[in-house]
């Protein structure tokens, strides 16, 4: 049973609105009354997560043939938010899930699931038989998804996530039924997106596979647009500049300062910024301050440790705003690092993430002569496209 005194959405949204943490917007009122829905079908729904291993791998479909109190066993409809960026919908989400009324809940960020998936997928593929047997999965012959759903239903009745963005043709072959099994084992799933579900894997490749999932979505889910004329992202970097040069006090004050604005955080509560992690094929890249879709890196955690392509990806996807401290003079004596800050600076470019950092030299001074000088022109170029008005409207995502 849920605590009888755990705020609801639309007391919490009004509980913020109150301490001045946001503005009462009608759109995403409209947003919360459909969560405060949810919440009061979830205060009384029975965990599909967390149970016995035995318990756990029985059909979701045999458990609904069953009554709970006097009612059919019938799981909550999920919730799928979409609409433009700097809406508010990450930030509705994240009010959710902290007084969602469930023990056993998952908040990610959609391509962070979905590489946790393909990851789970190469470790079954790699079972032997008899492996794959004291999984519950005698009867699933070579098929990996419904084992892997059991998995993932045993550890979340509740799933949200963050920006769904289908562009590969591998997500979309194991979305099209991943989605189903985990809906008929009882999971509730909440996601956010750009995107209405009819323009999800729009013209990819083989197409025609993926549209069951999208008639599931709507068939299952709420449907429900944040689309107002607000975009409280770029509202908060209005005002503020993005490249900060030479090193000193004053930068550093004034990207403490944006860091505050853009996460609606009091700088009195400072210390009690959260750190986060981001899992890269099976190593962890630590983050020294992250809220709100915006992380704080020096250049010398980022560029100067060992890391590449892949790792500067999984950063980009994950967060919507950079903070990047003190990125030196760059030339052939740190050749390897000015590599790094290249690659980097191509992750964010093109999945439209935005850039703010402190430089001890502007942005066409960073790398003048020598080794490495003419290819570093790019970066330079992007550089000074990322301080536009027209890149900071650009939504956070891939490319299309």
């Amino acid at each position: 049973m849920a605590d009888e005194n755990l705020l609801g959405p639309l007391e919490t949204y009004h509980e913020m609105a109150r301490i001045g943490e946001i503005t009462i917007d009608q759109d995403q009122l409209r947003v919360v009354e459909h969560l405060e829905r949810l919440f009061s079908e979830l205060k009384d729904y029975p965990e599909v997560a967390g149970r016995s291993k035995g318990l756990a791998m029985r059909s979701w479909r045999m458990m609904k043939m069953f009554s709970w109190g006097n009612r059919k066993l019938i799981a909550p409809k999920g919730l799928y938010l979409h609409g433009g960026v700097g809406r508010g919908k990450s930030m509705l989400m994240d009010l959710f899930y902290d007084c969602a009324p469930v023990r056993f809940k998952r908040r990610v960020h959609f391509h962070d699931f979905m590489l946790d998936v393909h990851a789970r997928l190469k470790v079954w593929n790699d079972m032997s038989t008899k492996e794959r047997a004291a999984m519950g999965s005698r009867a699933t012959g070579d098929d990996p998804i419904p084992p892997v759903a059991r998995q993932l239903a045993q550890e979340a009745t509740l799933l949200c996530f963050d920006e769904m963005q289908v562009t590969d043709i591998a997500d979309a072959m194991v979305l099209a039924r991943l989605f189903g099994e985990l809906l008929d084992r009882g999971v509730v799933v909440i996601s956010t997106s750009n995107r209405v579900p009819d323009d999800l894997y729009k013209d990819g490749i083989n197409r025609q596979l993926f549209l069951p999932f999208i008639e599931r979505i709507k068939k299952d889910f709420d449907v429900v647009p944040l689309d107002g004329p607000t975009d409280y992202r770029l509202g908060r970097m209005k005002g503020l500049q993005t490249y900060y040069s030479p090193l000193n006090e004053e930068s550093t004050d004034a990207l403490r300062a944006a860091f505050f604005k853009l996460t609606d955080r009091n700088v009195e509560d400072a210390d009690q910024v959260p750190t986060d992690m981001v899992e890269v094929q099976g190593r962890k890249v630590f983050v020294p301050k992250a809220a709100r879709g915006v992380a704080v890196f020096s250049f010398k955690r980022l560029c100067a440790a060992a890391l590449g392509a892949a790792d500067y990806l999984a950063i980009a996807r994950r967060y919507h705003t950079i903070i990047m401290v003190a990125i030196p003079k760059l030339g052939p004596h740190n050749r390897n690092e000015a590599k790094r800050f290249v690659t980097f600076i191509d992750a964010l470019y093109e999945n439209g993430v935005k850039f703010l950092c402190s430089s001890e030299a502007e942005a066409v001074d960073l790398y003048k002569e020598g080794d490495g000088a003419f290819e570093f022109e790019r970066t330079v170029s992007r550089l000074m496209e990322m301080q536009s008005e027209d890149y900071l409207k650009r939504g956070h995502g891939a490319l299309e």
